[in-house]
């Protein structure tokens, strides 16, 4: 235990440590874990706790009435084995009670296991609220690093790993255990030694089966990331499919796939051999012909030395081929418990997740200015990404962001919308903290273009209408020709009814186009553009260009610049370099200072011959003309 200290305390840097070593860190890691989704799915289930503890009250219930019917058999048999002097009323008395205990059975295990999807049904719509809310108060900047698929996972499966748990596991594990402990009470009542051998092979499989689960949480991680490697490399080869046949490299590519899945393989063959092997001979303790024949033979034994009655066997025999469904059942029960424990732990880490800070008091901007006071910024509280930066936009003016990649220009023009908050200073739009504004508000004040573009699987109109979902028709037509991309709609089967992904189809500047629609409905006084055109064909470039020269028209525009030639009309081009304002002024100004900026700009004209179009307001474009 001395060796594993260090490490438990996380002390430095340890030495290299043993395989035994790290397999017992690794144990205890996944002991921690599971005991942390544990307490998270305790917390999670807990609003179903009650109804589920009136179900289980219900099948104890019904669970007694099952044994009814096994008592009944052995009691008409010893009316029957009495002869000519069986007491004919008796056994309808007797018939007549396992009747009415197979009708309480019915009744109670249908009315718990109704409980018990009606607090499934509440539970996951309860937790799908949740999780909308939690998605729609978490800072933008957070779905950059989460992929749609986790997202989905967490509302979809996730949620769903819980049903059995709660519909169908509380009450059928409840059945399963009662359900043999009422019969064995009924078997040592008739006599101990009949009791002891109903239940003489469970103990057997029992101890196999915990032996071959001490291991499992991590035997599944590993499992988890083999199939991991085997998806990245499937997604790799699909993603690169015409880069890797271009340049011959199929064979290489397709290797990797089998490499990854020849490791998976042989790990799996190498946890689940034994296993299998050791639980096929443990399975035979707990299979219905081993039990019976156990039972029988030693019953036939016992009615030999003359200690228990032929019918007592009967009845104990009975009652012992119940307990193979009943261990059956609990032990898929645990399988799908500890599956769900996993998925819970992710759903309360999402639920978890730092949101978004809203104002008990709330103001409203005043103006369209944009301001950035001594702002710093840091992803993980460690590594600084912005430094102090202090910048005024104007309203009504074109401020464009440029410099190096990592320089820091997308993470400082995404704290206005809030992407983020600045871990020290203050972003104000309007002169008032952003943090000081309803996200209603600020959205509705500050729109953002950006370079990736997500249009949604609904109609191109309602797509527009994103941020104005009252817009007219008229309007939108309005928005879509200013974009430039009105025609092309209507070439569409459909025009604007189309259906994105369905029968709407769009090309990379024809999708921007509609955004920049969007955008132009919304009609927020502040706009932040990642720049559009950087990776356009002419044709789309010039198309969006003019698109994008209605939409920034008397607005306050913080843009995102990949390519130093649209820019060269902005009103202040700010030049940052490791999160710090370096250089800002108008085109001509930077070039004239020959600094970062006039650096830049040579590089770019040597690799750039051809002019690119300027982000420019209608208003410039006609000085220009001029």
């Amino acid at each position: 235990m001395t060796t594993l200290q260090p490490v438990l305390d996380g002390a430095g840097t340890t030495p290299p440590q043993p395989p035994r070593v790290t397999a017992t860190y690794t144990r205890l890691a996944a002991r921690q874990a599971a005991r942390a989704d544990a307490l998270a799915l305790k917390a999670l289930l807990a609003p179903a706790t009650g109804r589920t503890r009136i179900a289980q009250l219900l099948t104890l219930i019904a669970s007694a009435a099952t044994v009814v019917p096994f008592i009944g058999i052995v009691e008409i048999g010893r009316t029957l084995v009495a002869g000519s002097t069986a007491d004919t009323s008796r056994i309808w008395t007797i018939v007549a009670v396992v009747i009415g205990a197979l009708l309480v059975r019915t009744w109670a295990s249908g009315t718990a296991l109704t409980l018990t999807h009606l607090a499934d049904g509440d539970l996951q719509r309860s937790l799908r609220r949740r999780i909308v809310d939690t998605l729609g108060r978490l800072p933008l900047g957070w779905f950059n690093g989460t992929s749609s698929g986790e997202v989905r996972k967490a509302v979809q499966q996730d949620v769903a790993e819980l049903h059995f748990l709660v519909a169908h596991a509380a009450v059928e594990n409840t059945g399963a255990l009662a359900t043999p402990i009422f019969g064995l009470a009924y078997c040592f009542s008739l006599d101990w030694r009949l009791g002891l051998l109903a239940i003489g092979t469970a103990p057997v499989y029992l101890l196999v089966y915990l032996w071959l689960g001490r291991d499992v949480r991590v035997q599944m991680e590993r499992m988890n990331a083999g199939l991991a490697r085997i998806s990245a490399t499937i997604v790799e080869f699909i993603a690169g499919v015409a880069v890797v046949k271009t340049f011959g490299e199929t064979g290489r590519a397709h290797q990797r796939f089998a490499d990854a899945a020849e490791e998976f393989n042989d790990g799996f063959a190498e946890w689940m051999g034994p296993m299998v092997r050791v639980k096929a001979a443990s399975s035979i303790f707990i299979e219905a012909p081993t039990v019976l024949l156990v039972n029988l033979a030693g019953g036939y034994w016992l009615v030999r030395s003359g200690w228990v009655a032929p019918i007592d066997v009967l009845g104990s025999t009975l009652v012992a081929m119940t307990i193979p469904a009943a261990v059956l059942a609990v032990g898929y029960s645990a399988g799908i418990r500890t599956q769900a424990q996993a998925a819970a732990g992710r759903l309360v880490r999402l639920l978890d997740q730092p949101k978004l800070k809203v104002s008990t008091n709330p103001k409203l901007p005043q103006g369209n200015s944009v301001e950035f006071d001594g702002v710093s910024f840091s992803y993980d509280g460690t590594s600084t990404v912005l430094h102090e930066v202090d910048l005024t936009l104007e309203p009504a003016t074109v401020t464009a962001l440029v410099g190096a990649s990592g320089s820091g220009k997308s993470t400082l023009a995404t704290l206005v919308p809030r992407f983020h908050d600045a871990t020290a200073g203050t972003v104000r739009v309007g002169g008032v903290d952003v943090r000081e504004i309803d996200p209603a508000v600020l959205y509705r004040h500050v729109g953002f273009v950006l370079q990736d573009v997500q249009l949604l699987g609904v109609s191109v109109a309602d797509n527009i209408r994103l941020g104005r979902p009252g817009a007219t028709s008229e309007e939108v037509y309005q928005a879509a020709e200013a974009a430039h991309v009105h025609d092309r709609i209507l070439a569409l089967p459909r025009g604007y009814d189309s259906v994105v992904g369905e029968d709407a189809h769009f090309s990379g500047g024809e999708a921007q186009r509609v955004s920049i629609a969007r955008a132009l409905l919304a009609d927020t006084p502040v706009l932040v553009l990642d720049e559009a055109t950087a990776s356009a064909d002419p044709d789309s470039e010039a198309q969006i260009q003019a698109a994008l020269s209605r939409l920034i028209a008397g607005r306050t525009v913080l843009v995102i610049a990949h390519r130093l030639g649209s820019i060269v009309g902005a009103d202040n081009i700010v030049v940052l370099d490791a999160g710090r304002v370096v250089e800002q002024g108008r085109h001509d100004e930077l070039l004239a200072r020959g600094g970062r900026y006039a650096a830049m700009w040579h590089v770019y004209t040597d690799g750039n011959p051809e002019p690119v179009p300027s982000l420019r307001s209608p208003e410039q474009n006609v000085e220009g003309a001029r």
